[in-house]
Order: C-alpha cells, then structure tokens, then sequence
C-alpha cells in the first residue's frame, strides 16, 4: 500500500493506491487518474532559466510546455544549461522543440524586451 497526496487540485485529498491499483481517498476521479500515474509513469512539470547574451536579462526562466517523465528531469537540466539565448524573445516562444523526443517544448516565461 502506498500513502499519496494528491496534486491535482487545491483539495489535497490523501490517497492511498495498493499493488492493484485500487484507489481509495480520493473525492474524483481525477484522484485515481493521478495516483496510478504516479506510481506506474510519474511525471512533473519543469521550471528553470536558461543564459542570454542580454546585460540587462542574462537568465530568463523558461517551463516545459506539459509535464515531462520524473526520471527526465536531470537530463533536461544539463540540456538547459548548454542553452545561450541570443535573439529576443517574449512569453511563450519555443525556446527547445521536442526536448528529449518527449513531444513537450522548454517555453519562455519571460521576455528579453519590455513592452
């Protein structure tokens, strides 16, 4: 038997998930959802920054588009760290396509110009 928290929503409800996958706790069924997933394929999502050649903004923070496979996430980080971005960008742009053949982008959640 394994004891979860579940992250779906503000509620919180405390889940508990067996070898079955029987699900007991959780108040939706987005609680089963997220507690099989979570011990079968678990995935987070991804926030970080990534270097710019700009003075005035030499980090930008940058999310994955959808969540990514837990086991993913060091790997991703180093694949970050070698990013440079050196033409502009605003809210929302690609930054990296298909990071790691997961079908999920490493978007900007800041711009490197002011509107």
């Amino acid at each position: 038997m394994r004891e979860l928290t579940c992250i779906v929503c503000p509620v919180g409800c405390h889940i508990e998930i067996d070898e079955h996958q029987n699900v007991t706790g959780n108040r939706c069924s987005r609680g089963q959802k997220y507690a099989i997933e979570e011990i079968t394929a678990p995935k987070r999502m991804l926030t970080s920054t990534v270097k710019t050649k700009f003075k005035d903004t030499p980090r930008i923070s940058v999310k994955t588009s959808a969540p990514i496979p837990k086991e993913l996430l060091f790997e991703v980080l180093k694949d970050l760290d070698d990013i440079l971005i050196d033409n502009h960008v605003k809210i929302g742009d690609v930054i990296i396509h298909n990071i790691r053949n997961t079908n999920v982008d490493i978007v900007s959640t800041k711009s490197t110009l002011c509107y």
